[in-house]
């Protein structure tokens, strides 16, 4: 059947029929309603070339089509992540290892959902017809055909594990992204940050203190928990984009997206620098996470590290090259051996799968907090 999106219902109706593909329905939906939330934002552009200018309310105050596109562009890939996301957990429900756990599952994908919910609501209500068609778009790829649009989306998150180290750090990475763009010169994108930066925030809880109840609980292997470490990470670095990006300082120039310290940081922004800039704050916030969970095991145990920077990566001006998760420059045959010593292989998936038969692999959540 083809499908066109000419308006918001048309929209929500395929939204349905996408939950239904993927199995969100039932309990992992429950009463929850999805709707468009906005919060506040300064009325004046606070960075780039229009600082102090307005903000534009509409997209026909957009003073040049580039920056409309390039706009419409960072929604949509937005957009995408979120779906992306639900489509990779979503087989996760029957190994939770307690009510809680599917609870806040369910909480992370509704959340995600909504996000996601937000970005096609602007898509559609601002940008005309290539908008729905990108609306459209974000409910048409799929995770699990490696067809959404940025790399992390399309990895597999084969159990809880995966899980709580992808809430941990790609679910950070939103955070870092969410935030440059809650300054945004276009108004209706800048509002809608807010409420989703408040969710997200759960969503990083849900990954730090997930580490940690596997720590304490002492039945993974702090090595395989390792090699979930480099696989995220390795990844998330990617989500920051290539260094020197044109697009990135456009993005800065526009007014679209801002540094992630742009409140705090009174230096000029080096704009051939932005995405290095964000992904070094990344790091240094990663790192001080990871030395928190160390100081949860035992004496004599290994320690959890993050990998080089340089390590894995798919897009930038380390692609491909051979460089180790501690930073060493190999010949490709070692590299090749390497990779299958530091990331997961099939026998390590085996293996982590089979701690989700149990309940004990993971330590209760100390708070009595529960997600609603």
């Amino acid at each position: 059947m083809t499908v066109k999106i000419a308006t918001w219902t048309d929209w929500t109706d395929y939204f349905e029929a996408w939950k239904r593909e993927i199995g969100m329905v039932g309990d992992h939906i429950g009463q929850y309603r999805f709707e468009a939330l906005f919060g506040e934002t300064h009325p004046e552009v606070e960075f780039g070339d229009f600082k102090g200018e307005h903000k534009w309310e509409t997209v026909l105050e957009i003073p040049d089509q580039r920056i409309r596109d390039a706009c419409e562009y960072l929604i949509a890939v937005q957009g995408d992540t979120e779906f992306a996301s639900v489509e990779q957990q979503r087989q996760l429900y029957d190994t939770a290892p307690s009510d809680y756990d599917f609870r806040t599952l369910a909480r992370v994908n509704r959340e995600e959902m909504r996000h996601g919910y937000q970005m096609a609501y602007l898509l559609v209500h601002y940008f005309g017809d290539s908008g729905r068609r990108e609306a459209q778009k974000l409910l048409e790829r799929r995770a699990f055909k490696r067809s959404r649009l940025l790399g992390s989306f399309n990895e597999d998150v084969d159990n809880w594990i995966d899980f709580l180290v992808f809430t941990q750090f790609i679910d950070r990475d939103g955070k870092f992204q969410l935030k440059m763009l809650s300054r945004s010169a276009f108004s209706p994108l800048a509002r809608s940050i807010p409420p989703m930066l408040k969710e997200e925030s759960f969503h990083l809880g849900t990954g730090n203190d997930g580490i940690k109840r596997i720590i304490r609980a002492g039945k993974v292997p702090i090595p395989l928990l390792q090699k979930y470490f480099n696989k995220w990470l390795a990844t998330a670095y990617d989500l920051f984009g290539v260094d020197h990006s044109g697009s990135a300082q456009w993005s800065y120039v526009y007014g679209l997206k801002a540094r992630y310290d742009e409140a705090e940081n009174p230096a000029p922004a080096d704009r051939t620098q932005l995405n290095e800039h964000a992904r070094g704050l990344f790091v240094a916030e990663v790192r001080a996470l990871v030395e928190s969970a160390n100081r949860l095991i035992p004496e004599g145990e290994p320690r959890v590290t993050i990998p080089d920077v340089r390590f894995n990566r798919k897009i930038g001006g380390y692609a491909g090259q051979p460089w180790s998760v501690d930073g060493r420059l190999l010949s490709p045959e070692e590299h090749a051996r390497h990779l299958r010593e530091v990331l997961p292989q099939p026998e390590d998936v085996e293996l982590a799968n089979s701690f989700m038969k149990e309940r004990d692999w993971i330590a209760p959540k100390k708070s009595d907090d529960s997600p609603s």
